[in-house]
């Protein structure tokens, strides 16, 4: 039986982590969940999983005082750094569904908490896959780690169009059911850059060998491919509890959450170049990326501000990619290895980024 902490509980992840502890609850206990805002969806989880409801993010360290085996983050945006700062220091296994604890905070894990990233379970449905396909491999042989994006609901779409999107037509996914924010982040392939932000952190590989390549059927999560030329792929349901219950039963598997896969229904599977004219976010991941420095910090921070007014319809889609290039180049380089800096890097991100938007709609 394993003692499980819900961080976010009332999200995407988090609800879906719920469902699959009640489905195995001879397998997980869930001992706590913690919420920002819905408290009443919290209360009604704990009712069923008989266990406490923490909210606030200052509730957390409490939290981590509970007996438990695995805690999963499924917090969304970068109030999930400090958490999983808290949870590495706590020594628990730490089942990782927020992007920007990496993203945000890879520097610090590296220079802090390079030790214990063997703790790190990743949820992300491409992360896990390459966690998988690693598994009992030499990192030494690999060649090219490969995340594929479905490409979103833009993916035929120009420029000109995507500039026109609506909100609904913007959080219409064609493959996955997920919350606003990253829905969005999709529609912009900003999502595919904080993924490869997150690999570059998580595998230790460097961007080079990081690629990203268009598959819409989604079916492929990631592949490897190794330098004798031989290609690993993950493939399975396009349905976030297969990772998040891989996580959670790590090392071993539970029975399928989401059905099989039907490969003579699918018939083929679909393979594009990503266009960078159309999706600049994900060139702009890149060179944050590269340059370190606190340039992802800044990526992030300048995004979840121009995806919240874009959610608004204060803004159009491109803005997004707009506001997050204008604050990378008024950033000043800094060393972002410590949680006081990185703090204070978001909040100047977020509040210049916030200054763009109201620019944009006088």
């Amino acid at each position: 039986m394993k003692k499980i902490i819900i961080l976010g509980s009332t999200g995407s992840i988090g609800t879906q982590a719920v469902e699959i502890a009640l489905k195995h609850s001879d397998k997980y206990q869930v001992v706590a969940v913690s919420t920002n805002k819905n408290v009443s969806l919290a209360n009604e989880q704990a009712s069923k999983l008989g266990c406490k409801v923490y909210q606030g993010a200052g509730q957390i360290e409490g939290l981590l005082d509970l007996e438990a085996d695995i805690v999963l983050n499924a917090l969304v945006g970068s109030v999930g750094l400090e958490a999983t700062l808290k949870v590495l220091k706590s020594g628990k296994i730490l089942a990782l569904a927020n992007k920007e604890s990496l993203v945000a905070g890879g520097e610090i894990i590296n220079k802090h908490f390079k030790d214990k990233k063997s703790g790190i379970l990743p949820v992300d449905s491409e992360h896990s896959a390459i966690f998988q396909l690693l598994h009992g491999e030499n990192k030494e042989e690999i060649n090219n780690i490969i995340i594929t994006a479905s490409g979103g609901p833009f993916r035929e779409s120009s420029l000109e169009q995507m500039k026109k999107a609506t909100t609904s037509a913007a959080l219409a996914h064609p493959r996955w059911n997920m919350g606003p924010k990253i829905t969005i982040d999709s529609a912009t392939l900003v999502n595919k850059g904080l993924e490869v932000m997150e690999a570059h952190y998580l595998f230790d590989v460097p961007y080079e060998q990081i690629k990203v390549i268009i598959h819409p059927e989604s079916i492929i999560h990631s592949m490897v491919e190794f330098v004798d030329g031989s290609v690993k792929a993950h493939l399975g349901p396009t349905d976030m509890r297969v990772p998040i219950q891989y996580a959670l039963s790590f090392p071993k598997r539970a029975k399928a959450p989401a059905g099989f896969s039907d490969f003579i229904k699918l018939g083929k599977l679909n393979f594009e170049a990503v266009d960078y004219k159309k999706f600049k976010a994900l060139e702009l991941a890149y060179e944050a990326g590269r340059k370190k420095a606190g340039y992802p910090v800044v990526f992030n921070g300048a995004n979840e501000v121009a995806v919240a007014a874009f959610l608004q319809e204060k803004i159009n889609l491109t803005s997004i990619t707009e506001i997050i290039e204008q604050v990378m180049q008024e950033h000043e380089t800094c060393d972002a290895s410590e949680l006081p800096v990185v703090k204070e890097l978001d909040a100047w991100s977020k509040k210049r980024a916030a200054e763009i938007v109201r620019e944009m709609i006088k």
